[in-house]
């Protein structure tokens, strides 16, 4: 079992910038790599698998594969296929798993898998884990919902607390990318916190 980790962990405002994250991310991809995505419904994780196959440069739009439960994008250039997976119906773990033939195509592939957490770390000794989590408060100062009031009960403008739709919380995501093994001790990870 591998302990090499590295880490980055990126504020992500909107979906566009979720899908930006996914095209930074791309380019430090290659065949055979394991890509894990979680968080909770809504969290951004297929939005992060568009932008990933947008830079990867497969075919077809990139959707949840919700009830296909795996699609193969094959790649238009010269990259790897990018396989994406949503494991959310898979009880089974790794059984269930291996009737997809995910092994088979994680040597010349991307295989992204949307619910993987606990069910296909087994595929790969070294994996990326994307974890998608709603940011809460920030920076120290409070964070309102839109719609509730602030301290001095005013009610706050729709989208955030100045009215910018930008800048809603519901929208704000922190994204931590975990690089589990050697594999990704010097993949760049780190400079996906620039924005």
């Amino acid at each position: 079992m591998s302990t090499t980790r590295a880490t980055a962990r990126v504020t992500v405002k909107s979906p566009d910038q979720m899908q930006e994250l996914g095209r930074r991310l791309a380019p430090l991809l290659r065949p055979g790599d394991l890509v894990l995505l979680t968080g909770e419904l809504g969290a951004g994780k297929t939005t992060l698998a568009r932008g990933l196959g947008e830079a990867l440069g497969v075919r077809g739009a990139v959707t949840s594969p919700t009830f296909v439960i795996a699609r193969v994008h094959p790649s238009l250039t010269a990259g790897p296929a990018l396989v994406h997976v949503d494991a959310y119906r898979l009880d089974g773990g790794l059984d269930e798993m291996e009737d997809l033939d995910l092994d088979v195509s994680l040597p010349e592939s991307v295989v992204v898998v949307e619910w993987g957490d606990g069910k296909v770390e087994e595929l790969a000794e070294d994996r990326l884990h994307v974890v998608i989590g709603r940011a809460v408060g920030g920076g120290g100062a409070e964070r309102l919902l839109p719609g509730r009031r602030s301290g001095d009960g005013r009610a706050d403008a729709p989208g955030g607390p100045d009215g910018h739709p930008e800048e809603d919380v519901d929208d704000v995501r922190e994204v931590t990318v975990t690089g589990i093994g050697a594999r990704w001790a010097d993949a760049g990870l780190v400079d996906l916190e620039i924005c």
